[in-house]
C-alpha cells in the first residue's frame, strides 16, 4: 500500500506540474479582477513614450470590422489574451470573443486617454442609454428603452439637443471618477487631452467620425458612428459591444474589474508588446487574438519597423488558433474580395504560421502579408 500512495503521488504531482508550467494551459492565473494600482502600474510600466498619428481616429472607419467574428468564434476559445490598437471597435471584438484580459496598444497617448474617458462613462453608465447621455452630452430621452436597437436609442438621441451644462459635470465627473474613485495620477496634458476628446464628442454627436474636426464637413467614406452602430457580419447579425444590453453589461464587467488595459506604444517598440509577452507567459495565459487594423502598412512604410514589429510578435505566446485581425484599404485586393463594393476589407490570418514565414524570410513586402490574409470563409 504505502508503495502504491507513493505512485499515486508522484503521478498526482507530475500532472498538477504539468498543468501549471504548460505554456498554453487554461488561463487560470489571470486574474478575475485587477486592483486599481496594478491597472495603473501596468499601464505606466509597460508603456512607452507617446508619438503621433495624421489623425485623432475618434471611432473607427472600418465598416467590415465584424464581418470575420463568427468564425473568429468557431476557432478562439473564450479566455485567452486579445491585444488591438485603435478605438471603440476593440470593445465589439473583446465582447465577441470573450477573452479573460485585453490589452490596447496604440502609439497615441491620446488614445490611451480616450480608453479611459471610456472606461469613466462605462462604468457609470447603468445601460446604453446612459452611456449615450454622457458621451454626447445629451439629456437621456423620455422614449429610450433598455430593449432598443442601437438605431432606435440613437434616433432618440438625434431629437434632443446638447446640453452644455451637462457638459461640464460630465467631465468634472469623469475626471473625478478616474483620478479619486480609482486613483489614477493623469498629468495636466492628459487633463487636456481628456478636454479636448470629450468636447468632440459633445459638438460632433452621433455623426462624429474617425478624423471629425468641429465646422468642416464629413471626409467622404468616413462612417459616422451612428453608422458603425448598425454593422454587421455578413448574415446581417450585429455583435457590436452596444447591440444588445447584454453586450454592454459584459463590456461593464471587464471595466469594473479592470480587465481592458489601454497602453501607450508602437508595435516596433522595445517595451509595449514584450511586457505583454510577458505578462502572459506569467500567466499561463497565449494570446488568441491580435487586431492589427492596417498598422502593418505603415510599418512597411518606415523599414525596419516592420521586422521588428514581427520579431515583438514572434515573443507572444501563441497556439495554432491564434490570428491577426488585418484591415486593408483601397486596394486591389479589397475589390476583389468585396466585389468592388466597398473599399474597405478585414482579413485574417493564422499567427503562427505567419511567424514561421517570417523566421524564413518568406515575408518582405507588404503584400507578401495580403497574400497570407484572407476573408472569413
Amino acid at each position: 500500500m504505502p508503495r502504491l500512495r507513493h505512485r499515486f503521488l508522484v503521478m498526482a504531482t507530475t500532472l498538477f506540474l504539468a498543468a501549471t508550467f504548460s505554456p498554453f494551459a487554461p488561463a487560470q492565473d489571470i486574474p478575475q479582477q485587477i486592483s486599481d494600482a496594478e491597472f495603473w502600474h501596468m499601464i505606466t510600466d509597460f508603456s512607452e513614450p507617446g508619438g503621433s498619428f495624421r489623425s485623432d481616429n475618434f471611432v473607427s472607419n472600418e465598416t467590415t470590422l465584424q464581418v470575420v467574428i463568427p468564425e473568429l468564434q468557431r476557432n478562439i476559445a473564450a479566455g485567452g489574451v486579445y491585444v488591438g490598437v485603435g478605438p471603440e471597435q476593440n470593445f465589439t471584438y473583446i465582447v465577441a470573443l470573450q477573452p479573460k484580459i485585453a490589452f490596447i496598444v496604440d502609439i497615441r497617448r491620446q488614445n490611451m486617454i480616450q480608453h479611459l474617458m471610456y472606461k469613466a462613462i462605462v462604468e457609470l453608465s447603468a445601460d446604453r442609454a446612459d452611456f449615450f447621455s454622457r458621451l454626447f452630452s445629451r439629456p437621456r430621452p423620455e422614449d429610450a428603452y433598455t430593449e432598443d436597437t442601437p438605431g432606435d436609442l440613437i434616433s432618440a438621441f438625434r431629437r434632443v439637443g446638447r446640453d452644455p451644462l451637462l457638459f461640464e459635470e460630465n467631465l468634472r465627473v469623469i475626471k473625478e471618477h478616474l483620478t479619486v474613485h480609482h486613483g489614477f495620477e493623469l498629468t495636466p496634458e492628459d487633463h487636456k487631452s481628456l478636454d479636448y476628446i470629450l468636447d468632440a464628442f459633445f459638438q460632433g454627436g452621433p455623426d462624429i467620425t474617425y478624423s471629425y474636426i468641429p465646422g468642416r464637413r464629413r471626409r467622404p467614406g468616413d462612417p459616422t458612428f451612428w453608422q458603425l452602430l448598425g454593422a454587421t457580419d455578413r448574415n446581417g447579425l450585429n455583435h457590436g459591444y452596444l447591440a444588445t444590453e447584454e453586450n454592454f453589461q459584459a463590456l461593464k464587467r471587464l471595466q469594473q474589474n479592470n480587465l481592458i488595459v489601454p497602453l501607450v506604444g508602437n508595435f516596433a517598440g522595445d517595451k509595449t508588446l514584450l511586457s505583454v509577452a510577458q505578462y502572459a507567459k506569467d500567466h499561463s495565459a497565449r494570446v488568441t487574438t491580435f487586431y492589427v487594423s492596417n498598422v502593418e502598412q505603415y510599418l512597411f512604410q518606415q523599414a525596419p519597423d516592420w521586422t521588428r514589429f514581427y520579431t515583438n510578435v514572434a515573443e507572444l505566446p501563441l497556439d495554432s488558433s491564434s490570428t491577426f485581425i488585418r484591415t486593408v484599404f483601397n486596394n486591389l485586393l479589397v475589390r476583389a474580395y468585396t466585389q468592388g463594393d466597398s473599399r474597405v476589407a478585414t482579413l485574417i490570418c493564422p499567427m503562427e504560421d505567419f511567424i514561421k514565414a517570417f523566421n524564413s524570410g518568406e515575408i518582405n513586402l507588404y503584400r507578401d502579408i495580403l497574400a497570407r490574409s484572407r476573408p472569413t470563409q
